[in-house]
C-alpha cells in the first residue's frame, strides 16, 4: 500500500508562486511515475504534469513553462513549484502514484486559490 500526503496549497495573487508537496509512504519502490493533477468545481480531473521513474517528465499545454515537477530517487516525495499562477489555475491539486502492477493512489488534495 502507498499513501500520499499533499501540503503547500493556499491563496496567492495572480502572478505569484507556489511549491506543492506530496510525501509518500508505505510500499514506495513498488511506484512507477507519479503525477499532479488538478479539479475545478464542476470541471473534470485534469492531469497537470507527470514524472516516470527515470526523471522524464510531461506537462499540460496550459502550464507549459510555468510550472516544474521533480522528485527524489527514492520516491518519496514529489514537488510542483507553480510560478505565474493564473486565476484558472484555482482547483483542488491532487498527488498520484502509479505502481508497476499499474495500480494509482491518491492523495486527498489541497486546495490552490490565485485571486487578487
Amino acid at each position: 500500500q502507498v499513501q500520499l500526503v499533499e501540503s503547500g496549497g493556499g491563496l496567492v495573487q495572480p502572478g505569484g508562486s507556489l511549491r506543492l508537496s506530496c510525501a509518500a509512504s508505505g510500499s514506495i519502490f513498488s511506484i512507477d511515475a507519479m503525477a499532479w493533477y488538478r479539479q475545478a468545481p464542476g470541471k473534470q480531473r485534469e492531469l497537470v504534469a507527470t514524472i516516470s521513474s527515470r526523471g522524464s517528465t510531461n506537462y499540460a499545454d496550459s502550464v507549459k513553462g510555468r510550472f516544474s515537477i521533480s522528485r527524489d530517487n527514492a520516491k518519496s516525495t514529489v514537488l510542483l513549484q507553480m510560478n505565474s499562477l493564473k486565476p484558472e489555475d484555482t482547483a483542488v491539486y491532487y498527488c498520484n502514484a502509479n505502481t508497476w502492477s499499474k495500480y494509482d493512489y491518491w492523495g486527498q488534495g489541497t486546495q490552490v486559490t490565485v485571486s487578487s
